[in-house]
């Protein structure tokens, strides 16, 4: 069973890139337009690219080992959506390609499921996964 719901997965399939955010040494957030691919086998968000361990983002990744990750768009005339996803995050380097790959932990969506201003958010990961809610407000 994936942590995504049908609608969540067909929404992120459906997207060329997504932000990825990670705090600096210096406290301060970082936030990089990147492409993504979703592993199948437990909905880690795995981010590659030319030279990324030489980046901020790996460096901040490698020293914190945490992440938050947002892909969002907006349908006419008024529909914002997306997904937001936090969890620990890794850099590693499988089979010669350089990845950061966050594991979700907490993951938001809006739009997708709910109405463009609530939000469907659950914790999951583990044997623990608590059951959805819909919230109006935000976290």
């Amino acid at each position: 069973m994936s942590v995504y719901t049908e609608r969540e997965l067909e929404f992120l399939r459906s997207q060329p890139l997504g932000r990825l955010a990670t705090v600096g040494r210096d406290g301060q957030p970082h936030v990089s337009p990147v492409r993504f691919r979703i592993d199948p086998a437990n909905g880690a968000i795995e981010i590659g690219g030319r030279n990324l361990s030489s980046t901020k983002k790996w460096r901040d990744v490698e020293r914190t080992g945490r992440a938050a990750f947002v892909v969002d768009d907006i349908l006419p005339p008024r529909h914002p959506r997306g997904v937001e996803i936090r969890g620990p995050a890794e850099a590693v380097v499988r089979d010669g390609e350089e990845l950061i790959r966050i594991t979700p932990r907490r993951i938001a969506g809006w739009g997708i499921d709910t109405d463009s201003y609530s939000a469907h958010i659950r914790t999951v990961g583990g044997h623990h996964e608590t059951p959805p809610r819909i919230d109006a407000g935000r976290e």
